[in-house]
C-alpha cells in the first residue's frame, strides 16, 4: 500500500507539473527553454535558438522560462538590424542578443539567470510589440566594454594603477597609452583630464569637486609614459598637479555608446521587473516613441559579485518620445557614467517653409538622427529659439524622411508665414505622465532625474546621494534640442543627502536645477510652470539648494535643510536660492539649520512682489543687471 500510495502521489505531482506547464493561467502556454535544447551553463551561444523560438510565436498569451543558470549571448549575422536610437551614435547594424518584432502577449522570465553578453550588442529589442513583461534576468558582460583599476600610488610624479586582466584585458599600445582587449574588438585608452575619468571611493561615491572638474591633473600629456611594471600593474609617469586618492577606483572609459542595454522602440503596455542591468555598451533601458511603460526593481548598479564599480555605459533608463504613462518604482542607481533617469522630448529646427503646408526641418543633434520623429494626426508647436515661446501650433498630415539628417512634414493646415530658421518645432503628442517613487539614485558622473515633459509628475520618497544635480529640469531648443516645458510637477518626502551636487557638470547650478536653455527669458511668460517642492529633507555641505530659471508658479514649502560638513564649499554660486526671471513663487514653511551656509535669496530679472516669503531666517538680495 505504501509503494502505492507513493505512485499515486508521484503521478499527481507530475500531472500537476504539466498542467503548470501547459497553462498557469486561462489561455496562457508556458514555455520552458530548456525543452527547446536552449540549456543553461553550457557558454555556448543561444541567440539563434532563443530568437527562433520567439519568432515562430502568434499571439496568445505566452510565457518563455529559462531555469535558473548562466546563457552567453554572441553577436549572431543572422541577428543584425539598423536601429537610429536616440542619444546613441548610429554605428549600424545593432548586434541583437533577443529581438521581438511585432509581437504581443509575451513574458520572458530568466527566474534569476545570467545572461551573459560578448562584445558590442543589445541584449533585448523590443520593436513595434505589445503587452510584453521582462523579468528576473541580470544582464552583464564578462569583459566589460570601459574598464576600471584601483589607484595603488598616486603622487606628483606618477600614478600605480591595479587592473583585472581577467576582466580588463589590456597590453601597452604601440602608440601611447594602452589598448584594452575584448573578445573581438581593442580600444585605445589613454589618461584625460576631464570628466570621462571618474574616481570613485570605496564607499561608491565620487569625491567632491571631481567629477566635471576632473581627477586628474598634468602639465604636459605628452610627456605621460606608460609602462606596465608586471601582469596587471600599470604605472604611468607625468608631472601631476591633481592626483586621485590610493584606494579609490578610475573609471577608464575607453568605448562609446553605441547599443542599448534593452532597447524599447514604438511599443505600448510593457513591464519590466526585477532585473539587474550590471553593465552595457551605451544607454541603459531605451523607450523610444513607446507608451505606457512599467518598470519595477529595476537597477542599473555594478556587480557585487564581481566588485565592480562601474555599471551603465552612460544613462540608467533613458525616455524619449513616449507618451501615457511611464510608472518608475523602487529601482537603484549607482557607478553609471551618466544620468540615472532621463525623460525628454525631442525637438527639430526648421531649416526652411517649403510651401504653405510644409516644412523641411533637420534633426540637429549627431545622436539624434533618423527617428520616426511625427505621425499623422499629431499636434506639433512652433517654437521661436530665442524666447522658447510658442507662437502657434499645427496638425501634422505626414512624415517623409529625405535622409536621416533631413525630412519634410505636411500640415493639414497653413504654417505660419514668418516660420524660418529661427524656429523651432515640438511634438506636442509625445508627452507622458510620469510617477518616479521608492528609488535610489546613487552616485553617477552626472546629474540624476533629468524631467522634461508637459505630462502629470510625481516624484516622490526617493533618496539621492547624486555627483550633480539631483533633479535637473531643464528643456530647450537651441543646443541639446530635449524638449519639454513641465506643467505639473510635484517633487515630494525626498531624501537629497550631502553627496548631492558636490561636482559641478552641465546645468548642475543647485541640488535642484531648474534650468531651461533660454537665450532671452521673459519674466512675464516663463518657460516651465507650477513645480511644487515640498515635504523633502536637504543636507548640503555647500550653499546651493534651489536655482529656478523661467518658472510661473513655483513653491519650495516644508521642507528641512541641515548642513553636512562632509567637504569644503566650493561652488560659485554663493546662496541658498537662486530665483531668475520668475513669478508667483512661494517660500515658506521650512525648517533651516542656523549653520546652512547662505540662508539668502538672489532674485534676478524679476520683482520682489512676485515672492512670498514666509522664511523670516532668508534674506533677501536683488540683481537687475540682466546677468545670470
Amino acid at each position: 500500500m505504501k509503494l502505492i500510495k507513493n505512485i499515486n502521489t508521484a503521478f499527481i505531482i507530475l500531472i500537476l507539473a504539466v498542467a503548470f506547464q501547459a497553462c498557469t493561467k486561462k489561455g496562457e502556454t508556458v514555455i520552458n527553454v530548456k525543452d527547446y535544447g536552449i540549456n543553461a551553463n553550457t557558454k555556448e551561444c543561444v541567440v539563434a535558438q532563443i530568437n527562433q523560438l520567439i519568432e515562430k510565436l502568434d499571439a496568445q498569451d505566452v510565457t518563455i522560462i529559462f531555469p535558473k543558470g548562466r546563457y552567453d549571448f554572441y553577436p549572431d549575422s543572422n541577428y543584425l538590424r539598423p536601429y537610429f536610437e536616440t542619444n546613441t551614435y548610429d554605428i549600424n547594424p545593432k548586434r541583437l542578443g533577443i529581438l521581438l518584432d511585432k509581437k504581443a502577449n509575451i513574458t520572458i522570465d530568466g527566474q534569476g539567470s545570467e545572461f551573459i553578453y560578448h562584445g558590442h550588442i543589445q541584449p533585448f529589442t523590443l520593436d513595434h510589440s505589445r503587452n510584453i513583461t521582462l523579468k528576473n534576468i541580470n544582464i552583464d558582460w564578462d569583459i566589460p566594454l570601459t574598464a576600471e583599476s584601483e589607484v595603488m600610488e598616486s603622487s606628483s610624479s606618477h600614478l600605480l594603477l591595479k587592473i583585472d586582466t581577467k576582466q580588463f584585458p589590456f597590453e601597452l599600445s604601440s602608440q601611447q597609452g594602452i589598448d584594452f582587449v575584448g573578445e573581438d574588438w581593442k580600444e585605445n585608452w589613454q589618461l584625460s583630464q576631464g570628466s570621462w575619468l571618474i574616481e570613485i571611493d570605496q564607499n561608491h561615491i565620487i569625491p567632491a569637486y571631481t567629477g566635471g572638474h576632473g581627477c586628474v591633473k598634468y602639465k604636459d600629456e605628452k610627456a605621460l609614459k606608460y609602462i606596465l611594471i608586471e601582469d596587471g600593474l600599470l604605472k604611468i609617469e607625468g608631472q601631476f598637479t591633481k592626483t586621485p586618492a590610493v584606494g579609490n577606483r578610475l573609471i577608464m572609459r575607453h568605448s562609446t555608446r553605441d547599443h542599448a542595454g534593452i532597447f524599447l522602440y514604438h511599443s505600448k503596455d510593457l513591464l519590466l521587473e526585477n532585473i539587474n542591468v550590471y553593465h552595457t555598451s551605451g544607454l541603459g533601458v531605451l523607450s523610444q516613441y513607446c507608451e505606457n511603460i512599467e518598470m519595477r526593481r529595476v537597477n542599473m548598479i555594478p556587480n557585487p559579485v564581481k566588485n565592480r564599480f562601474l555599471s551603465g555605459h552612460d544613462d540608467g533608463l533613458h525616455f524619449m518620445g513616449c507618451k501615457g504613462d511611464i510608472i518608475i518604482d523602487s529601482c537603484k542607481a549607482q557607478g553609471l557614467m551618466d544620468d540615472p533617469i532621463n525623460i525628454h522630448g525631442t525637438c527639430v529646427p526648421v531649416v526652411e517653409k517649403v510651401d504653405a503646408s510644409i516644412v523641411r526641418c533637420r534633426f540637429a543633434h549627431s545622436m539624434s538622427t533618423g527617428l520616426i520623429w511625427a505621425q499623422p494626426g499629431d499636434s506639433l508647436s512652433f517654437i521661436h529659439k530665442k524666447t522658447m515661446k510658442s507662437v502657434g501650433m499645427g496638425t501634422i498630415a505626414s512624415f517623409e524622411p529625405e535622409s536621416k539628417d533631413e525630412f519634410l512634414l505636411k500640415f493639414e493646415e497653413t504654417v505660419p508665414e514668418f516660420l524660418d530658421s529661427n524656429y523651432s518645432i515640438e511634438n506636442l503628442s509625445c508627452i507622458p505622465n510620469v510617477k518616479i517613487t521608492n528609488c535610489f539614485a546613487g552616485s553617477c558622473r552626472a546629474r540624476g532625474y533629468l524631467i522634461s515633459t508637459p505630462g502629470k509628475v510625481i516624484i516622490e520618497n526617493n533618496v539621492f546621494e547624486t555627483s550633480g544635480s539631483a533633479i535637473l529640469i531643464a528643456g530647450d531648443a537651441n543646443y541639446w534640442y530635449e524638449s519639454g516645458a513641465v506643467r505639473d510637477v510635484l517633487i515630494q518626502n525626498n531624501e537629497f543627502r550631502w553627496p548631492c551636487n558636490s561636482s559641478y557638470y552641465q546645468f548642475c547650478n543647485a541640488i535642484i536645477s531648474i534650468f531651461p536653455e533660454v537665450p532671452e527669458p521673459d519674466s512675464e511668460s516663463p518657460f516651465h510652470r507650477n513645480i511644487r517642492i515640498e515635504n523633502n529633507s536637504f543636507n548640503p555641505s555647500d550653499y546651493p539648494v534651489l536655482y529656478a530659471l523661467s518658472v510661473d508658479g513655483l513653491s519650495f514649502k516644508n521642507n528641512s535643510i541641515s548642513r553636512s560638513y562632509n567637504y569644503q564649499p566650493w561652488h560659485f554660486q554663493k546662496h541658498t536660492f537662486l530665483l531668475d526671471a520668475c513669478k508667483n513663487v512661494e517660500i515658506s514653511g521650512n525648517r533651516i539649520s542656523k549653520d546652512v551656509l547662505g540662508q539668502n535669496i538672489l532674485l534676478k530679472r524679476m520683482a520682489v512682489s512676485e515672492l512670498v516669503l514666509m522664511n523670516d531666517e532668508l534674506t533677501i538680495e536683488l540683481n537687475s543687471s540682466g546677468k545670470r
